[in-house]
């Protein structure tokens, strides 16, 4: 809202005019949000120990995770507390599709928060029943398409489907985008909810595809770079950017205490909102393929359960030692630590191929 305040004052301060500006600020929006987790971070960690809002290790995992139970968990509290701070300083509240994060965040980070209390103050290890818990994603996840769809940024663009290395629109999906859109915000919040089962690995993925998604954002927002590079045009993705700046900023001060030996989790509550951000920006700027390929190494975590679970059903047999696959790998041998810093490095390179697919065709 400070937007809202200074920008008026341009005609008689003309520096003020920086306001103006989506890239001045993103800039300054990643790095309020990044200072305020740095600099509240110790505080807060310590707030959710005495509160002895421990994390509950699943019986069923690896035996080396045992000894991180009651690492103080809800941690996504301070990275959505920071995003929204920044933002109240940085965003234009004018934008509807803002105001749609910004909402998604507070009801994604809330239905988390809810099951991560069920499972740290309550002791249900189950926390929301599953199928519950899917619905209310999914609810949300249709209250944001449905707002997408009936007031879209671009009218001509709002349906419409692409993929990546074509920068043609493969076919109008017309009311059945709805249905689409729904299905990749659901499955790109449950994406990174699976991924975060290591110490940093999924925060940095999540830094990853917020910049790429960032970038194309800005890319998207902009007349005639859009227009350039053949991509569609969705006015309001401009002020996406600098939620995502937000987000990255806020998710690379999350790091600092989340890297191995992990000073606190983000639980639901941070893994849910994230992964419900990156989804919903997909679809408001027509990138869900973009997603499935830079944010590969959710999709490969996803598919390693999926293919696991049916292997087992329909064979009897398993095909991993463990599921998510990051368990794999830490059950072939691989340190906990080489197995997130190989994944982020494929995330890059996933960053790299996707962001590779502008002014091909």
């Amino acid at each position: 809202m400070l937007y809202h305040f200074i920008l008026p004052l341009k005609e008689y301060l003309s520096f003020l005019r920086l306001f103006q500006y989506i890239t001045f600020r993103s800039a300054y929006a990643a790095l309020t949000a990044l200072l305020l987790v740095l600099i509240l971070g110790n505080l807060a960690i310590r707030r959710l120990a005495a509160l002895n809002l421990g994390e509950e290790i699943r019986a069923l995992g690896p035996e080396t995770h045992k000894r991180k139970a009651g690492t103080p968990t809800m941690g996504g509290i301070i990275i959505i507390g920071s995003v929204l701070a920044s933002i109240i300083l940085w965003g234009n509240f004018k934008s509807l599709y803002l105001m749609i994060l910004i909402s998604a965040t507070v009801l994604l980070g809330a239905l988390g928060f809810v099951d991560d209390y069920i499972k740290s103050v309550l002791k249900k290890k189950e926390g929301i029943p599953a199928r519950l818990k899917l619905l209310f994603q999914i609810l949300i996840a249709l209250a944001a398409v449905l707002i997408i769809y009936y007031f879209p940024s671009n009218k001509e663009e709002v349906s419409n489907f692409y993929v990546p290395f074509i920068n043609e629109e493969l076919a109008d999906m017309r009311i059945f985008w709805i249905i689409f859109a729904v299905v990749v915000i659901v499955a790109a919040t449950n994406a990174v909810n699976l991924t975060d089962g290591l110490d940093g690995l999924a925060i940095g993925s999540v830094v990853t595809v917020g910049v790429s998604l960032g970038i194309m954002a800005y890319l998207t927002g902009h007349n005639r770079i859009a227009a350039y590079l053949r991509i569609p045009y969705i006015p309001e993705a401009a002020e996406i950017t600098v939620y995502l700046a937000a987000l990255v900023g806020a998710s690379l001060g999350f790091l600092w205490f989340n890297s191995n030996p992990a000073a606190v989790f983000m639980g639901d509550t941070g893994s849910l909102a994230l992964g419900g951000i990156i989804g919903i920006v997909a679809v408001m700027i027509k990138k869900e393929i973009f997603l499935f390929i830079v944010g590969g190494v959710f999709v490969m975590e996803v598919m390693s359960v999926i293919i696991q679970v049916a292997s087992f059903k329909l064979r009897g047999r398993r095909v991993f030692k463990m599921s998510p696959l990051h368990h794999h790998f830490e059950l072939s041998g691989w340190p906990e630590q080489k197995v997130v810093v190989r994944m982020w490095i494929l995330g890059i390179i996933l960053a790299i191929l996707g962001l590779s697919s502008l002014k091909i065709l």
